[in-house]
C-alpha cells in the first residue's frame, strides 16, 4: 500500500480562517513537510493541536533535494502533509515538485482546500472575475518585468500577481507604462489581517501613491485589456501602444497596422498620431 499526499491550505492572515480538517491532519500526518517549521510550531500552537508524526522543513532552497525522500515515504505507506508559510502549496510556493514526482509514481494527491490571497484579491477587486490568470511573481530586473508585462499587454483576462512592498511602486508604474495609466487595478494588502487595505483605481494613480512606500503582504488585480475596438484611444494612448510593439521588437509600420486593427482605426490615424508625437519630442517643451 502505497501513502497519500495531502495538500492542506493555511490561513493567510486571521487563524481563525483555518479550515476545520487542517488541525485533524496535523495530528494524524506521519510526516508533515513545512515551509518554515517555526511558523508551523506557531499554527499548531494556535490550533491547540501537537503533530505526532516527524517534522521535517521543504522550502525552495532543499525542495529538488528533499522530493525523493518524501516520494519514498509516501511510497512506504507514509501520509504525508504538506504545509507552507500561508496558502494553497504549490501555488507561488514550494509543493510542484513534490506532488509532480507523487502523481508520476502514481501516488494518491488529494488537499485540505483553504484560504487563498488569489482568490480574496480577485472577489475584494472590483474586477471581472468570470475568467482571469495567475501571473505570481514578476522579475525583479526591470527590464524583465518590463518584457514579461509585454507579454500579456493585451490579454484580456484579468490578472493577478503577488508583489513584495518594496518593489510595488516599481512594479505599479512599470504596469501603468506598459498596460496604460487608466487599465483598473487593484492593490490588496493584508488580507485578512487587522489592517487589510484595499486601493483601487487606476494604475497611474495608484503608482504614486505607491511611490510614497507600501507595507504588508501584497496582491494586485489588474483589469483585462478592452475588447478590440471597443473604446475610443486618444492620440497618447496610440502612440504608447505603438511603442510599446516596437520595444518587443516589432517595426514601426508593423506596429502601426496593429494597433490601428486593435482600435478599429485606419493606420493613417495612428501614424499621424506617432508622427505628431515625434514632433512634439524634438521641439520640446
Amino acid at each position: 500500500m502505497t501513502g497519500i499526499l495531502v495538500l492542506a491550505g493555511t490561513p493567510i492572515g486571521d487563524i481563525s480562517d483555518a479550515p476545520p480538517r487542517l488541525a485533524a491532519e496535523l495530528a494524524g500526518a506521519d510526516v508533515v513537510a513545512a515551509e518554515d517549521t517555526r511558523r508551523l510550531r506557531r499554527l499548531t500552537q494556535a490550533l491547540g493541536v501537537q503533530p505526532t508524526g516527524r517534522i521535517v522543513s521543504y522550502f525552495e532552497g532543499n525542495e529538488a533535494a528533499r522530493t525523493p525522500e518524501l516520494v519514498e515515504a509516501l511510497a512506504g505507506g507514509a501520509r504525508v502533509l504538506l504545509v507552507t508559510d500561508a496558502g494553497m502549496p504549490s501555488v507561488s510556493d514550494p509543493g510542484y515538485r513534490l506532488v509532480a514526482a507523487a502523481v508520476e509514481k502514481d501516488i494518491k494527491v488529494t488537499a485540505v482546500p483553504g484560504p487563498s490571497a488569489v482568490l480574496t484579491a480577485l472577489a475584494l477587486s472590483g474586477l471581472p472575475v468570470d475568467r482571469f490568470c495567475f501571473e505570481g511573481f514578476l522579475p525583479r530586473k526591470a527590464g524583465e518585468r518590463l518584457s514579461r508585462l509585454r507579454e500579456v499587454a493585451e490579454e484580456r483576462r484579468t490578472l493577478v500577481y503577488f508583489e513584495a512592498p518594496h518593489r510595488l511602486d516599481d512594479t505599479l508604474a512599470a504596469m501603468a507604462e506598459v498596460f496604460g495609466t487608466q487599465r483598473r487595478a487593484a492593490v490588496c494588502r493584508e488580507l485578512t489581517k487587522t489592517y487589510e487595505e484595499v486601493k483601487r483605481g487606476p494604475l497611474g494613480e495608484l503608482a504614486a501613491w505607491a511611490a510614497e512606500g507600501v507595507r504588508g503582504e501584497i496582491t494586485v488585480v489588474v483589469e483585462g485589456a478592452p475588447e478590440k475596438g471597443a473604446e475610443e484611444l486618444d492620440a497618447a494612448e496610440l502612440v504608447r501602444r505603438v511603442r510599446v510593439r516596437e520595444e518587443a521588437g516589432e517595426r514601426r509600420k508593423e506596429a502601426i497596422a496593429a494597433v490601428a486593427a486593435e482600435a478599429g482605426l485606419p493606420k493613417r490615424d495612428v501614424f499621424d498620431a506617432v508622427v505628431a508625437a515625434k514632433n512634439a519630442e524634438r521641439s520640446g517643451p
